[in-house]
């Protein structure tokens, strides 16, 4: 049987615990044996919950350790990477809601909350956190590493690159291409590409940075 570690024991990482119980694999792939975290004492106000097992830094992976991490932003790959360097292999998560559709191919190591929809044909890459009652239509295209938070649309079509940020209750129309690297803010509604390292946000959405 498959141990799950949660990377962090921040509000995000005690959300990915309730959802690891509710997904495809739980109990019969994998168990979870507890939280690596920095801050040793990060659960000591939160019962209820397994350990903190160690430190993210000195974690050594043993041979049934399977990962999945609530770490975002920028240090979400650099933690990552730390963890796949000394051995350990990210796990998918897929919430037992999900809608995932005909051909869709998806990678290792994903994410993919409660009642979000996967639609035919897509193609998801690596690490990519995709949360609760997002849609990602047909056809779409999403790199690695990129987080995709909750009540998101991409529209049939779309193309995400890699290392992209794309906030809450957002939505790309149809075709749209987000460059790598790129950050689409809360509620903004994107008609047009989004260049590689870029800030758009409103609607439409227009560059900020």
């Amino acid at each position: 049987m498959q141990q799950l570690i949660i990377i962090a024991a921040g509000g995000m990482g005690r959300t990915l615990y309730d959802m690891a119980r509710e997904s495809f694999g739980f109990a019969t792939e994998f168990v979870i044996k507890g939280f690596i975290d920095d801050n040793l004492s990060a659960l000591n106000d939160f019962p209820n919950y397994p350990p903190v097992i160690d430190k993210i830094s000195t974690y050594i992976p043993q041979n049934d350790d399977v990962f999945v991490c609530s770490i975002g932003g920028n240090a979400r790959k650099k933690c990552m990477s730390e963890i796949i360097n000394r051995g350990g292999r990210f796990i998918s998560l897929i919430h037992h809601t999900a809608r995932i559709g005909s051909n869709v191919k998806l990678g290792e190591g994903n994410i993919i909350g409660a009642y979000t929809s996967i639609g035919a044909d897509a193609v998801i890459g690596d690490y990519n956190m995709i949360q609760s009652y997002t849609v990602v239509g047909h056809d779409v295209r999403l790199g690695d590493w990129n987080r995709i938070d909750t009540h998101v649309t991409c529209v049939g079509g779309t193309v995400v690159g890699n290392e992209v940020d794309i906030y809450t209750s957002s939505v790309l129309n149809h075709g749209v291409v987000v460059e790598d690297n790129a950050h689409v803010g809360a509620c903004s509604f994107v008609i047009r590409r989004v260049k590689a390292g870029t800030t758009v946000m409103g609607n439409p959405a227009k560059r900020l940075i």
